[in-house]
């Protein structure tokens, strides 16, 4: 039996799923079932409740995922460390991110980290916020970018950047002229707002709602690239984050208005799994996303 039979179980454990263990692993459904059989043959002992309609360990299953925990950490942790005395970095990095952080604040962090290290392998995959949690606790990824970052069990949180929401408007409306203003102005006009599940969206309406004014959106999206488009066309006006609209503010498609008195700010959060031993490669990204940009 080889130490990957640990990783795979750990795997299958927190997942709950064949499936994604199998992706997790790169192996094949049928090989995580052999290689689950193969533990339970060596120990003599059932490590799943098979007669369970939902998954479900036996009791010498709990004390087997314990153990591949502490097995599969202190493996991962020597392997890194003499990684790090050789100064190695390289391997890959399963990044999940939020649209509008991956679309346009992501890039130039990536860029400068690719550059210094070229053996590392980044994969991006674009998900919903809540998406992004759950692929983090599940390890399907191994760091992710969120908005509005939110205290979850098991996970680490920090926020890297704060982004400072404005408000935009097409060039041909009537508040596009104006360099300021405050949430009561905009109680007088259409709003484009995200989708209530999405944490801008709750944030905006946290923001109207301690001003005492009720926002009522005339259109939601799920993403900014959405909202830009309709704000463009102006079918109303919206509330995003300034580093979201910088090339179409440039272009002059869009009009960006900052707010009076008081800013509002969207911090953005980097979340991964708490206890989990850092590769190198992880190590100095997340260097790279809390360190400022040139």
């Amino acid at each position: 039996m080889q130490i990957e039979s640990f990783r795979v179980f750990r795997d299958l454990v927190e997942t709950q799923n064949f499936s994604k263990a199998a992706q997790l692993n790169g192996i094949t459904q049928s090989a995580v079932s052999q290689q689950i059989r193969a533990i339970e043959e060596r120990f003599r002992v059932p490590l799943i409740e098979r007669s369970s309609k939902r998954f479900a360990l036996s009791r010498e299953g709990g004390i087997m995922y314990q153990a591949s925990k502490e097995i599969i950490t202190q493996f991962d942790s020597l392997q890194h460390q003499f990684n790090e005395m050789r100064d190695i970095v390289s391997g890959n990095i399963r990044l999940a991110t939020v649209y509008s952080i991956g679309l346009h604040e992501l890039p130039p962090y990536l860029k400068k980290f690719l550059r210094e290290f070229p053996n590392v392998n980044v994969h991006v995959e674009y998900r919903r916020s809540n998406q992004v949690y759950e692929d983090v606790q599940t390890g399907t990824s191994d760091l992710g970018l969120v908005a509005f970052p939110a205290q979850k069990k098991h996970l680490k949180t920090e926020v890297f950047k704060q982004d400072r929401l404005v408000v935009i408007a097409a060039p041909t409306h009537p508040l596009a002229g104006q360099a300021e203003i405050d949430l009561a102005e905009l109680t007088a006009h259409k709003l484009i707002g995200f989708e209530p599940d999405i944490p801008t969206r709750r944030a905006v309406d946290k923001m109207f709602r301690e001003a005492g004014y009720e926002p009522k959106p005339v259109m939601e999206f799920d993403n900014i690239e959405t909202v830009k488009r309709a704000v463009e066309i102006d079918a109303g006006i919206s509330i995003v984050p300034r580093a979201t609209i910088e090339q179409e503010v440039k272009a002059k498609s869009l009009a960006a208005i900052e707010f009076k008195h008081q800013p509002y700010f969207r911090p953005l959060g980097i979340i991964y799994k708490q206890g989990r031993v850092l590769s190198p490669a992880m190590k100095r990204f997340l260097k790279t996303l809390r360190d400022p940009l040139a």
